[in-house]
């Protein structure tokens, strides 16, 4: 088999001045463990986890009180691991360790605010009082403080708060419908609620006045409202607490809270697209030592350092991003469309904000791509030292874009994992190449394998990925979850005692990855299993193609039909001559397998609100169930989109 194309191999001198160099010399000096390459020491992190993980404490210096006994409490039973018992950690503490105020602790701009940097002095000025705030509305440990706000200042304010008094953090985003946010509070009785008055984007402004009396009418653990006028000339006669004068007030001292490193930090939620959210309750101590991990050791994030993911607060990335403050990077946010006023919005502020590390989903690049952006000639841009893409996967023309058009040294970190661990399974990796298509590695202390049916690891096959081993950041449970039920059926049920995260992926001889979509997504065509994520490259790499969706349904007769959906560039129309192009493209591409037995247009495809192809939901509703037992509506970022497949028949 011929390698695939290397875009990028790190030099010697970016080897021995990384990070993950500075903490294998440590392991050397400290523990007198060396390492020729980054697969032995994967290796040692997977079959001695428990040393690997009391490293990680210790190297990073982690301030701790009490004393453990035992790394983790390993059972047959990976949800009941527990990590470090006995000692308790503040996670805000280490955000403000040893700062350097040589660089701002937060760049942000906004499409109605300007460029603003905010110091760290300022930074701890405004947490201290927020706390404040929350423990005169009676707020203590354990106590869950909602918010509503968008990717400002004032939500990390208000997360670091709420953490330094040893509350429980949890977030949805501004766009999120009324009936998807009531379905995510309501099962963790919040008893603060921090929103916005508005938010704006695409250049449209939207009040949130008579969402947030909804909200906080309809739950009644709720006891306050502190509102950001974020938007100005909001007209209401709602008066809430206001953020403004909270911060008005006289400086106070910032304290904190150490809690047993097993005390949840946060609660994030999955998608809700068929059902409720399932509100995935991760641990301080945890989180603290992974995004220690992913964020220095594989993102190579140093002091100084600009780190930018764009997101929202509604997902995952804006709790990974907001984790560069531990190892003393700036972290750069934007609040908007990332298309307002332009297409370069984002590659505008990167420069505005001299981002060192910039991240996106996979689509987002997919989009600049096909809008023809070329950073050849942008000296800065081609600088960045790293591109992160997640979300979905990120195809071969997507590497070969950055490759030819970005950045021909780019070091591409192709992160996934998931709101289930709040950071990556597979990642980036300055000791190895990186090669097109493909993932660098599985991450230290992730005993990733790809298995088949039957159960056993396989490689240079595609199988489902399984986690053999507990990671301190998986789900401490998810909130109100009595026995587990959700939590065991969410990963344990086809594997007993390993975790099945429902991607579908491949592992390499060379031990890098290729992810192929999710498993529960996955075609079969005569009994070999097809990714989506194949098809979906080929089909929109056709100049026609905007967009497109896939699935696979069983017939009442045994036999399965493929159909393909398809958005087009505004312009075209699809006719037969465009159909069999597309499909010479695929079959060129991959196989006559991957090519769809029909192939119909549609206005738009329908996503998640984190950015996800519904492809589980649109196979349901092609069974013939309903739509609203099929997903959920305001989980949707484009509900009308289901609308087609509601009174879809098969035929062209």
């Amino acid at each position: 088999m011929s390698l695939p194309k290397t875009l990028w191999s790190p030099r010697e001198s970016f080897k021995k001045a990384s990070n993950m160099n500075a903490y294998k010399v440590w392991l050397s000096k400290n523990q007198n463990i060396d390492f020729d390459n980054y697969q032995q020491l994967w290796n040692w992190s997977i079959k001695h986890q428990n040393e690997f993980w009391e490293s990680i404490l210790n190297y990073f210096q982690v301030d701790y009180s009490g004393e453990y006994n035992a790394v983790n409490t390993a059972t047959k039973n990976m949800y009941e691991t527990r990590w470090f018992e006995g000692i308790e950690v503040s996670y805000a503490e280490h955000i403000f360790k040893n700062i350097s105020k040589e660089k701002a602790a937060i760049v942000f701009k906004s499409e109605h605010q300007r460029f603003e940097k905010i110091t760290w002095d300022s930074l701890h000025s405004q947490t201290a009082k927020i706390a404040n705030y929350l423990k005169s509305c009676g707020v203590k440990k354990g106590d869950r403080v909602c918010s509503m706000l968008p990717n400002s200042p004032e939500a990390i304010i208000a997360f670091l708060a709420t953490n330094s008094i040893g509350a429980v953090w949890t977030s949805c985003s501004p766009d999120f419908g009324i009936k998807s946010i009531l379905d995510r509070f309501t099962q963790i009785e919040p008893k603060v609620f921090i929103t916005t008055n508005a938010y704006q984007y695409n250049g449209k402004i939207f009040s949130k006045i008579d969402e947030v009396k909804e909200i906080a009418s309809a739950i009644p653990s709720i006891t306050n409202v502190l509102m950001v006028d974020y938007i100005e000339g909001i007209e209401t006669d709602y008066q809430p607490d206001s953020w403004k004068k909270v911060l008005s007030g006289e400086d106070i001292d910032l304290y904190f809270e150490r809690v047993d490193f097993n005390h949840p930090i946060w609660i994030l939620y999955s998608s809700g697209t068929t059902g409720k959210p399932k509100a995935i309750t991760h641990s301080v101590g945890g989180i603290l030592i992974e995004h220690f991990k992913a964020l220095a050791l594989h993102q190579n994030v140093k002091p100084g350092d600009t780190f930018f993911w764009y997101s929202t607060t509604g997902w995952m990335m804006w709790n990974y991003a907001v984790s560069a403050l531990l190892v003393k990077g700036t972290v750069a946010i934007y609040d908007g469309s990332p298309a307002f006023p332009n297409a370069y919005a984002l590659w505008d502020f990167a420069e505005e904000a001299e981002i060192n590390h910039f991240g996106a989903g996979a689509s987002y690049y997919l989009y600049c791509m096909k809008e023809g952006m070329d950073f050849t000639k942008n000296e800065y841009i081609k600088n960045i030292e790293s591109f992160g893409s997640t979300g979905s996967p990120l195809p071969p023309e997507g590497f070969d874009w950055f490759n030819k058009k970005v950045n021909p040294n780019a070091w591409i970190i192709s992160l996934s994992g998931g709101t289930d661990i709040c950071s990556g399974f597979v990642g980036g990796n300055p000791f190895e190449p990186v090669y097109e298509g493909e993932i660098q590695c599985r991450m230290l202390g992730v005993n990733l394998k790809s298995y088949s049916e039957e159960g056993n690891p396989i490689v240079n096959e595609l199988g489902e990925m399984v986690i053999e081993n507990a990671m301190p950041s998986m789900p401490i449970y998810f909130w109100n979850d009595k026995n587990n039920k959700r939590y065991k059926s969410s990963y344990f049920d086809m594997y007993p005692g390993k975790w099945r995260h429902g991607d579908w992926i491949k592992i390499t001889e060379r031990n890098t990855l290729i992810i192929y979509g999710r498993s529960d997504a996955t075609l079969n065509r005569g009994g070999v299993r097809i990714g989506t994520s194949e098809i979906y490259s080929a089909t929109e790499s056709v100049e026609e193609v905007a967009d497109s969706l896939i699935v696979c349904i069983d017939q009442e007769n045994g036999s399965q039909t493929m159909p393909m959906f398809v958005q087009l560039k505004e312009g075209f129309e699809l006719d037969m001559k465009l159909k069999q192009k597309i499909k010479k493209k695929i079959k060129t591409q991959y196989s006559s397998r991957h090519i769809p037995d029909k192939i119909f247009q549609v206005s738009e495809i329908p996503y998640t609100i984190s950015g996800k192809k519904m492809e589980a939901p649109v196979k349901k509703i092609l069974s013939g169930i309903a739509i609203e037992k099929a997903a959920s509506i305001d989980a949707m970022k484009n509900p009308k989109a289901l609308e087609f497949f509601k009174t879809f028949k098969f035929k062209e």
